[in-house]
């Protein structure tokens, strides 16, 4: 499987933060916060990853993250010239993605729990499609699913004024190959987007769709409002220092699973100075 994160759109609820920079690019605590859903598909496993970012913002993610290399990964850049709908990255990513499964992750959104990495692993050879559900108090700010009275997912709709369901959709997708021919269906919607709501109804009408609610041991933050971009920093920060372990860090992450040596992960803890990632770094390659 392959991977994509989608890292465009122009951010305008963040204004004026967003508008000299990529909010992917902001922090989130004590690293950037396209740390975060890097970390998410290398926790699945997924090495091969294409970033699909905005013409001006290209420049600054690869000097942040390079080709992949050090960290055992390989990653490619596109460009999506405006921001029409989420589905459009399979289109953009078509060569990319070539005969193999994909998950797209979107740039701005954070996961933390318990067996998450198992459960990300669980879906790498699936067959269809597989989502998510979360319970949130504004559903109609997100994709929502509703389910029927035996817990199966009966539709999927974009951003509704009157939301069937609380069940919001996390911007985290597991497709298998042919959502590439998918995609070029998917018809504009009245906002003029590619929607991925519109996408999953395909996979559901096919009966090959499968939505896992999230337990309440699993967090999620869609940062694309200063008050969530606020609070998932701050859940960053209590999480860490209180059980002094690192949320998104690739490195680690790299290491665990396999993907770089324990001389390579020394290597790069000089990388960061005397920060405090740098510094984090350098304590996790003394207690291996």
């Amino acid at each position: 499987m392959k991977g994509i994160i989608l890292a465009g759109g122009s951010g305008t609820r963040l204004y004026p933060i967003t508008i000299a920079v990529s909010k992917q690019l902001l922090p989130v605590y004590d690293k950037p916060m396209i740390y975060y859903p890097l970390s998410v598909l290398m926790l699945a496993g997924i090495r091969e990853i294409l970033f699909i970012t905005t013409p001006h913002d290209q420049a600054s993610f690869k000097k942040l993250l390079g080709d992949g290399s050090e960290l055992g990964c390989n990653f490619d850049y596109a460009i999506q010239d405006e921001p029409n709908g989420l589905a459009e990255a399979f289109i953009i990513g078509k060569e990319f993605i070539g005969h193999d499964k994909v998950a797209l992750v979107l740039g701005d959104n954070i996961f933390y729990g318990n067996g998450f990495g198992s459960l990300l692993r669980s879906k790498i050879n699936l067959k269809g499609a597989s989502i998510f559900a979360y319970p949130v108090k504004d559903p109609q700010r997100y994709g929502v699913v509703e389910f029927n009275n035996d817990n199966k997912a009966i539709s999927i709709e974009e951003k509704p004024e009157k939301p069937k369901s609380r069940y919001a959709v996390p911007g985290l997708y597991f497709y298998d190959n042919k959502v590439v021919e998918y995609a070029k269906n998917v018809q504009p919607s009245a906002r003029g987007e590619k929607e991925i709501s519109a996408l999953n109804q395909m996979y559901l009408d096919d009966g090959a769709l499968e939505v896992g609610v999230m337990t309440r041991g699993m967090s999620w933050f869609d940062t694309g409002t200063v008050e969530s971009l606020d609070d998932a920093t701050e859940f960053i920060r209590v999480i860490q220092n209180r059980q002094s372990a690192m949320i998104g860090c690739i490195e680690e992450v790299a290491y665990q699973r396999g993907f770089i040596e324990r001389s390579t992960l020394i290597e790069l803890s000089g990388k960061y100075g005397k920060s405090k990632y740098g510094e984090y770094l350098k304590e996790l390659a003394k207690s291996i």
